[in-house]
């Protein structure tokens, strides 16, 4: 190996996001990695090299070449490695990979597809045979896992976590059902626009398997393809007068083209990370005690439809004293809002009028405007009523009259405050008692 003319070369390199590929003195290719700037991470190889016998610098010791391909974004790049390891089976890609650490975007065969992610240990029951990374294995029908049907399957890939995040960028764009329930009740997403609601009738079977049909594409690394078939759609529907319709395929398109905006790979370690996105964040509040005793407070976090756990908060109640529930979810609202925390795009209260005209003011005296409602519930946790300030301070977007709209959604959020209070609760009720 000439590891000067390499490192030469490396220099000249591209600082764009794409795909570089390692060959050996045969020509042959043992390894494929992606990165969001090409010089940069290739050049990391051969600045550090030691020549020990480590696999990475076994590898770095053998390559004789190195070749790269750009790509429009880091998106793409993820794409093609997968389909580039997939076609040659690098030795340095599969070396010491066991059957957990690769996996695989799959699409169902149903009414509605979804597209999920299983491991290869997953696929071996699809297919009743040990899976091979092959390009042989395209099309799979009448296997089921959990009685699941896939009829497609695109990889493998090497971060099950950066599969997670490209399928949230995608989703953007081809919104789809995620759900195994045949039903969009209570779905956040369903109410944030990530799925389109197929069984809500809000979109036609034709359209969502357009959408199927795009996310297909892109898996299969046919993104250009993919784009000249948007635009002639486009075209079509203008001359037709379907105006609406082609500013929506548009919008598809614009952000097909500007995908990298949203994603990247840091130079370090090749880790997909979303940037520039908005998490649309809920806070939900709720206060338990017994009489004023062992008085607590939670805040449940759902952030784009999911709970994150990560992010919920529970307070013990210090300044009140008694049953006194409005002030104790005053406390807890004012100690929330002194940290400085993300804010919330709607803060959801359990209790009544008195609840909402408490957060209202304090909101007001702390110079916050963020979307507020009280969610009052009957005895039995099943009837509820939604109260709204007559002149919210900030007014409330589509998403947020969505999902104020949506009774059995709120329901769901507020249980888990709930819960998430009740067990605070009964915590330092134990821990007094003892």
């Amino acid at each position: 190996m000439d590891m000067i003319k390499i490192i030469e070369k490396a220099k000249t390199l591209p600082q764009d996001p794409g795909v570089y590929i390692f060959r050996d003195a045969k020509k042959e290719i043992i390894y494929v990695g992606k990165a969001t700037d090409l010089r940069s991470r290739v050049s990391s190889y051969f600045r550090n090299y030691k020549g020990s016998d480590r696999p990475i610098e076994a590898m770095i010791h053998q390559v004789e070449s190195v070749e790269v391909e750009e790509t429009d974004s880091v998106l793409d790049a993820l794409i093609l490695e997968a389909n580039l390891i997939r076609k040659h089976q690098p030795k340095y890609n599969v070396l010491g990979k066991d059957d957990k650490s690769f996996a695989y975007f799959a699409i169902t065969e149903e009414e509605f597809p979804r597209v999920v992610i299983l491991r290869e240990t997953e696929i071996d029951k699809i297919s009743n045979f040990k899976f091979q990374i092959s390009n042989k294995i395209q099309k799979i029908k009448s296997k089921k896992v959990d009685k699941i049907v896939y009829a497609k399957v695109f990889g493998p890939y090497t971060s099950k976590k950066q599969m997670e995040i490209a399928l949230k960028i995608i989703r953007r764009i081809f919104p789809f059902h995620s759900n195994k329930q045949k039903t969009e009740k209570g779905c956040l997403d369903f109410q944030l626009g990530r799925c389109p609601g197929p069984y809500a009738r809000a979109i036609s079977k034709a359209d969502y398997r357009k959408n199927i049909r795009g996310i297909r594409m892109i898996l299969e690394g046919k993104k250009k393809n993919l784009l000249g078939k948007l635009e002639r759609e486009m075209e079509l529907l203008a001359e037709s007068d379907e105006f609406e319709k082609a500013a929506e395929v548009r919008n598809k398109i614009f952000a097909l083209k500007h995908i990298q905006d949203v994603a990247l790979i840091s130079s370090g370690g090749d880790k997909l990370q979303i940037t520039n996105s908005k998490l649309f964040r809920v806070e939900a509040y709720d206060i338990s005690n017994i009489s004023g005793r062992q008085a607590v407070g939670s805040m449940a976090v759902f952030e784009n439809g999911e709970p994150n756990k990560n992010e919920y908060r529970k307070f013990r109640i210090k300044t009140v004293e008694g049953a006194n529930d409005v002030a104790m979810m005053g406390e807890v609202l004012l100690r929330r809002f002194k940290n400085a925390w993300r804010q919330p795009d709607l803060i959801l209260l359990d209790g009544g009028q008195g609840h909402l005209n408490m957060a209202q003011k304090l909101l007001y005296d702390l110079g916050l405007a963020i979307p507020l409602a009280a969610v009052a519930k009957g005895p039995t946790r099943k009837k509820i009523e939604v109260r709204v300030p007559s002149d919210p301070a900030s007014g409330f977007s589509k998403e947020i009259e969505n999902i104020l709209r949506d009774k059995s959604l709120l329901k769901n959020i507020m249980d888990e405050a709930h819960r998430f209070a009740v067990s605070y609760h009964r915590k330092v009720r134990k821990s007094e008692f003892i």
